[in-house]
């Protein structure tokens, strides 16, 4: 049965808008006719996702978006494999008695349940359909907005769940309407991208009406997610059952021979790249969304809660501001590892850091690209005797880096005040963001080079080639002295496969730890492969030099609180860094300090935690917990030695979902009721 209450209505946020008085009063007779209550109505749809934990405070943001060849979830022994544990599922090896599962499930059929509400309110209501023309747009804009809502809820949806019920109608007080079986995902993705068409009609572009910033529904998000989802329709997807006669392709690897993987063929999938590109160059044609020229900006306004007015590079942001809601920052983030005690410099220990980036990560970065120490933080937070907090370098940690987009030496003095005087956990306040304008760039490189090549045109496009999209993403990370290198990394890939496998690569470097990458390798088929790919690396890497046993830093002054990034010796041989260390000064050598790097090359070390443990059970449930390296021999992890169900990366549907669903549900792709 779907969840008929209503999402909460939210009282924190960035800007004024969620602050309403609830119309749970007013009758459906008034509600539409009044601009104030219909505005509430819709605002009460962002305060759903704000509203507890299994939405867009935490689930969908940082778990449900892991694992992937270089986000993880923490924690890779004996929880890896427990199925109803965070951990475990981040693992894919939840099941159905994860509650969490039909939490979210409730919680975000709820929002679908008030969009539908709103919709028929709307479209019925005589300001809509007779009323002054400023009256009509208004109604339109909120119209627009609550399409776009719903129609964002159900691919979140999809992406967890797969074929699941599609309800576009209010419930209905006998109940009668309530209990709907599934729908193939691919008719649910058609009809929103009806509705979205219909969405980018009755919407402005960003600031172009007062009050509609990015942290609301605005034209260009909607274009963005009707191309995200035509190209997500046109890629691989776990089936439960199969698609052949009506044209699908199977997977010629990693798909399983009862629920197959498949995507449709060759023209079907060239029309939604026509209409995708449509999409993405109606953005990028427009100018209102373009890139922060410094990838740092753009992650400092996001931790200082603070609007981009001048770029817009991000094309929206759920709403949250400083108070008690918001995990970013807390729960993925630079840790802040305190246990109970307040520092003086960055109040209470309030951080727990449980998503991981990897050392393959880190390492795959040319060293120039200023994104690499923004996503990888290898330091966390500790207090020293005199309880000053002091970044101290981790140690062997290869799957175990912290997200650092999310980081408190970037936050704004608000922050910093409301920590001074926290006693436990409290809320960060940083907008959830759903899209920014490089994957627009990105995705649209994608479908350009699918269309015509890297260098092509095509009808339809914005004026420029999939390369010169790359280009602008790519030496935007890299400072003035270094971007003719990066150019000519950009021009020197080759043809189209060559520049399919760089925009992989690209997107792993640009959007690692915000938790999207992972339904990108899905529709690509990869997400096995380049999990697989990760681990078999690090076990090469630590033989062939890539991993210093040792690795040297120093302090940028006497205090020894912050570590001068520029002087790790990440890429310099042990022996030479420790002679450099020696060949410092007695005052210099103060300044310095050293660290256990990331792995032992010694293969006959089998109680080595990281190569014995930890490396198999990565994604256990998914891909199983065997790996086999010419170094190291055979090594088989505590999880399942190979994966139940090819490419199960969906997650099963809860077990209370099941049983109040009046029999009309169940479970799927192996999964037990």
């Amino acid at each position: 049965m779907l969840t008929l209450a209503a999402g909460v209505l939210a009282t924190t946020s960035c800007s004024d808008f969620l602050d309403q008085t609830s119309p749970s009063e007013q009758t459906p007779e008034t509600m539409w006719e009044s601009a104030f209550f219909t505005e509430a109505r819709v605002n009460q749809l962002y305060g759903g996702m704000i509203d507890g934990d299994r939405t867009y405070n935490q689930d969908i943001p940082i778990k449900w978006g892991l694992n992937t060849d270089v986000e993880l979830c923490d924690g890779l022994g004996a929880n890896a494999t427990n199925p109803t544990h965070p951990r475990g599922v981040g693992n894919y090896s939840g099941t159905p008695a994860y509650q969490n599962f039909s939490r979210s499930w409730d919680d975000m059929y709820a929002i679908i349940e008030d969009a539908n509400t709103n919709i028929e309110g709307i479209r019925g209501s005589s300001m809509f359909n007779n009323g002054t023309a400023s009256e009509k747009a208004m109604m339109q804009r909120y119209l627009g907005e609550c399409l776009a809502i719903r129609a964002m809820i159900y691919f979140d949806i999809i992406r967890y769940w797969g074929d699941v019920p599609l309800k576009l109608e209010s419930s209905k007080p006998d109940l009668s309407n309530a209990y709907v079986g599934k729908t193939d995902r691919d008719d649910i993705m058609d009809t929103l991208m009806v509705d979205l068409e219909e969405a980018i009609e009755l919407l402005p572009w960003a600031d172009e009406v007062s009050g509609y910033t990015t942290e609301r529904i605005t034209k260009g998000y909607v274009h963005a997610l009707l191309a995200q989802m035509a190209m997500t329709r046109a890629g691989w997807v776990i089936r439960e059952t199969s698609k052949a006669d009506k044209g699908y392709e199977t997977a010629m690897d990693y798909s399983d021979p009862n629920y197959p993987t498949q995507r449709p063929g060759a023209s079907e999938r060239k029309a939604l790249y026509e209409k995708a590109l449509k999409h993405w160059s109606a953005i990028i044609t427009d100018g209102t969304h373009r890139l922060n020229p410094s990838f740092k900006n753009e992650w400092e306004l996001i931790n200082k809660l603070q609007l981009d007015q001048t770029y817009h590079e991000n094309l929206f942001e759920i709403p949250f501001g400083l108070g008690d809601k918001g995990e970013l920052g807390y729960t993925i983030g630079v840790r802040m590892n305190f246990g109970d005690v307040t520092t003086t410099n960055y109040g209470y220990g309030n951080s727990s850091g449980s998503q991981k980036v990897t050392s393959e990560l880190f390492y795959s970065y040319n060293p120039n690209d200023t994104r690499r120490d923004i996503t990888c933080s290898y330091i966390d937070i500790r207090p020293n005797a005199e309880r000053v907090g002091v970044e101290t370098m981790l140690g062997n940690a290869p799957f175990g880096l912290y997200v650092g987009k999310w980081d408190v030496r970037m936050m704004s003095d608000a922050w910093l005040s409301q920590n001074m005087n926290a006693n436990g956990k409290r809320g960060y306040g940083i907008n959830v963001v759903k899209m920014r304008y490089s994957q627009v760039l990105l995705y649209y490189a994608e479908c350009l080079n699918e269309l015509a090549g890297p260098d092509g045109h095509y009808e339809g496009d914005a004026g420029i080639t999939a390369r010169e999209a790359l280009m602008q993403v790519h030496t935007r990370a890299f400072e003035s002295a270094d971007v003719a290198d990066a150019q000519a990394y950009v021009n020197a890939i080759g043809g189209k496969d060559d520049f399919f496998n760089a925009l992989v690569q690209e997107n792993a470097w640009e959007l690692a730890g915000e938790n999207v990458r992972k339904w990108d390798l899905i529709r690509w088929n990869l997400l096995v492969p380049k999990i697989m790919e990760a681990k078999q690396n690090y076990l090469k890497h630590l033989t062939d030099g890539t991993y210093q046993k040792t690795v040297y830093f120093r302090y940028t002054d006497d205090t020894k609180t912050k570590i001068d990034p520029a002087s790790v010796t990440w890429y310099t041989n042990a022996d030479e860094a420790k002679a450099a260390y020696d060949a410092l000064s007695s005052e210099e050598k103060a300044m310095w300090g050293s660290v256990s790097s990331y792995g032992n090359s010694d293969p006959t070390k089998t109680d080595d935690t990281q190569i014995y443990t930890n490396l198999p059970n990565i994604s256990c449930g998914l891909v199983g917990s065997t790996v086999v390296s010419p170094d190291y021999g055979t090594i088989v992890g505590s999880g399942p030695a190979e994966p139940t169900v090819i490419n199960r990366y969906l997650m099963p549907l809860g077990s209370t979902t099941i049983s109040a669903s009046n029999g009309v549900l169940h479970n799927s792709y192996g999964y037990s009721d």
